[in-house]
């Protein structure tokens, strides 16, 4: 029974594929998209505004999916 290697994309062109993990964002990569300091992100995370992963060496990463969706409502706040 054949099996399909492509992921099924959905409308907004992401993948479907569930078994998949959320790629994962340095303090630095998150500021460089949303234009500030990497250090506001971290006060950001420490306020709760944005949930951070711990790393094994205590570095902070941030879910893609949750960053994209905080700039998604940020945009539509300016606008």
């Amino acid at each position: 029974m054949p099996t399909n290697p492509q992921p099924t994309p959905t409308r907004d062109g992401s993948s479907a594929d569930q078994g998949q993990p959320d790629a994962l964002l340095t303090p630095g990569e998150v500021a460089t998209l949303f234009r500030v300091n990497p250090k506001t992100v971290t006060r950001w995370a420490r306020a709760g505004k944005l949930t951070a992963i711990r790393t094994l060496g205590g570095h902070r990463r941030f879910r893609a999916s949750e960053i994209r969706d905080c700039l998604d409502r940020t945009e539509y706040e300016e606008a």
